[in-house]
């Protein structure tokens, strides 16, 4: 199978079904759950993503912008025309899916103001620019990830003065997930924070934890704030409860000898990380 095929196989697959780790907290959410019209709420969810995956069926009707992160290894030579073959096969991905027609027509002004219209055609969602790095395994990784607009909608990144106390960054993290969990609607969710030293890489940091986060293995700190969110009460789609948030993904990464940390925060919904791997 060549790698436009795997690409476009790739991006399907994330649109269309959980992750097993994803699938797995589901089960247990439901397990746990006591209030009865959260739990009633958490089936549907599940079995929606059975009939998604079963009938290759998007998991939402916003079935997202398509972002793409590449891991080469440092000894490992990558295909030749590696992101032409990526490209192709997103927009091979969305005409198959197909995605929703979300492109916006015109100039900067005018795709801004929406005044010209849509693309019919759901390929024209192009990505934005990949984010590549290296790293220590010997392999090519391509991580599809399918970003839809709630989520973004209820993000941040922003500078926190965190005192040379982490109690003081993740508390201040913890308020704006519990402001903006309550307004996603789309809940359980899962918030997914990446700390770094500019904008630009807490953002990158964050979207990495997104694509090799896993809800069975969870660290302290991902506990902490998935248990800080669950006793909000929030619960399944707002209608209370005990799980709000399945887990939590956070990945932090160098640091500037300064007062000040850049976070990145975004809290997926409960369509999400819609997310898939190709190793190569």
């Amino acid at each position: 199978m060549n790698l436009v095929t795997r690409v476009k196989n790739a991006l399907i697959k994330a649109s269309t079904s959980y992750t097993n780790d994803v699938r797995r907290a589901y089960k247990r959410a439901l397990k746990r759950e006591e209030n009865e019209n959260a739990a009633w709420m958490l089936k549907l969810i599940i079995e929606n993503e059975k009939i998604a995956r079963k009938e290759k069926r998007p998991l939402c009707d916003d079935t997202g912008i398509p972002h793409v992160i590449i891991e080469i290894g440092e000894k490992t030579t990558p295909p030749n025309d590696l992101l032409v073959q990526i490209k192709k096969g997103i927009k091979e991905g969305l005409k198959e899916l197909p995605g929703r027609p979300m492109a916006v027509k015109g100039d900067d002004i005018q795709r801004i103001e929406q005044s010209k219209g849509l693309y019919e055609d759901p390929s024209m969602v192009i990505p934005p620019s990949f984010l590549i790095d290296t790293t220590n395994e010997d392999s090519v990784k391509i991580h599809i990830l399918m970003l839809g607009g709630g989520p973004e909608i209820r993000a941040r990144t922003y500078r926190v003065f965190h005192r040379h106390d982490n109690r003081k960054l993740f508390e201040e993290v913890l308020t704006w997930m519990k402001t903006e969990t309550p307004m996603l609607g789309c809940t359980p969710c899962i918030p997914i924070i990446g700390i770094g030293r500019t904008h630009f890489e807490a953002t990158s940091l964050m979207l990495k934890a997104m694509a090799n986060g896993d809800l069975d293995r969870q660290s302290e700190i991902e506990e902490y704030l998935t248990e800080a969110l669950n006793r909000t009460g929030v619960g399944s789609l707002g209608l209370g409860g005990s799980v709000t948030a399945l887990g939590s993904f956070v990945k932090i990464g160098p640091q500037r000898a300064s007062g000040v940390r850049i976070v990145s925060m975004r809290l997926s919904c409960c369509a999400e990380p819609r997310r898939a791997t190709i190793i190569l």
